[in-house]
């Protein structure tokens, strides 16, 4: 809408210009004429002269034809100069249209790329702000107790359920001592391998929010004193000789917090190796399971061992009776071929003797084979035939 009321502003004003100069224009020259004409009532008016004048005649003759000539060289400059101006404003007004329309099409497009960019960003933020309520609701979640441990044991649960079958593991599994670690996975020809899910974040969270050196050296403090105790209520609660395994699994459902714990607090570490709990991540975690999962595999196959050299056996077997009846099979098609030879060769006897037969050519020095049924004799007349 801009452009149509600029076009239209701008003819407005050259038109008003253009009239502006024709007025002035026509002015000019109706003064002229004016004053022309008033020269000549002048010296119409003025009292006639003696005929000796006659020369003063022809001078206001030839004037007024000058004058009208004057009169018609001023209006054809006036029309020359108003086609002069309406074809220059005509020329600007068209390219300013078309520069106007120009710069138009580029601003749509320039608005239409920012609308698009507005709306990417506008879906980014969007994307932002759900991210930043899942992560406030997971800080939410790993700041309960409660709500980190139930968090810890489905993941467990998600990574132990995808490798290995059912009934090789059990969650909330109860041991002798009426203990009930988070998961117990069925090792063959031992015990269980307990597997604890229940970390200590909230001295690991404080230990990464600390601001200052006093706040730092407590929440290292508090990290070690809550880590320690965790190790020695696993090794205590799950280690059970004869029933479990010697080792027991403490699962971090964090790789930061893993990274962290092993690059600053090495000595927890160590101390964990000692009293044969392994920490792991949920990566390890899925190498540990892949790993028992192959050691399940080939304890049930030396448990099936027998039952395997039971069924090769048999199997072996059953190749050799199969053997056996491929060699028959193959006797029984060499016999077929060897008739088919032999009944082709009686065909081919047979055509010849019948295109002999067919030519009455017949060989009289041929003897009669011993194999070739001997024709019927000729009968004699008998009298009164």
């Amino acid at each position: 809408m801009a452009l149509p009321f600029a076009v239209r502003s701008l003819r407005s004003t050259n038109h008003a210009r253009s009239s502006r100069m024709s007025q002035t224009l026509l002015l000019v020259l109706a003064l002229a004429i004016a004053a022309g004409v008033a020269a000549i009532i002048v010296l119409l008016l003025r009292p006639k002269a003696p005929v000796a004048d006659a020369a003063a005649e022809a001078r206001i003759v030839e004037l007024t034809a000058t004058v009208q000539t004057m009169g018609q060289m001023l209006a054809s400059a006036q029309t020359q100069l108003q086609q002069h101006v309406n074809q220059r404003l005509d020329a600007v007004t068209q390219n300013l249209g078309e520069s106007m329309k120009t710069s138009a099409k580029h601003t749509t497009e320039h608005l239409q790329q920012l609308h698009a960019r507005l709306a990417v960003i506008d879906s980014a933020q969007k994307n932002i702000t759900e991210l930043a309520t899942q992560v406030s609701s997971l800080q939410g979640v790993l700041a309960n107790k409660q709500s980190r441990g139930a968090f810890g044991q489905g993941q467990l649960e998600a990574i132990v359920a995808d490798v290995l079958p059912k009934g090789a593991y059990e969650f909330q599994y109860t041991l002798k001592n009426k203990s009930r670690p988070d998961c117990a996975i069925f090792m063959p020809e031992s015990g269980p391998l307990i597997i604890d899910a229940k970390f200590p974040l909230e001295a690991m969270t404080a230990w990464r929010a600390a601001a200052t050196d006093d706040e730092r050296k407590q929440a290292v403090a508090r990290v070690k004193q809550d880590i320690a105790k965790h190790i020695t209520d696993i090794a205590e609660k799950y280690l059970i000789p004869g029933e479990t395994q010697d080792i027991a699994l403490m699962f971090i459902p964090s790789e930061s917090v893993y990274a962290d714990l092993h690059e600053r607090f090495d000595d927890l570490v160590q101390r964990a190796h000692r009293a044969r709990v392994m920490i792991v991540s949920p990566t390890l975690m899925v190498m540990a399971i892949q790993v028992i999962k192959q050691v399940r595999k080939d304890a049930e196959m030396r448990e099936a061992a027998d039952q395997i050299r039971t069924e090769v056996g048999h199997m072996m077997k059953d190749i050799g009776l199969l053997s056996d009846r491929v060699h028959k099979l193959q006797t029984h098609f060499g016999q077929a071929n060897k008739d088919i030879d032999d009944i082709l060769t009686s065909t081919g006897r047979i055509e010849k003797r019948a295109s002999k037969i067919e030519g009455l050519e017949f060989d009289s020095d041929e003897k009669p084979s011993a194999d070739i049924l001997p024709g019927p004799a000729p009968r004699k007349l008998e009298a009164g035939e």
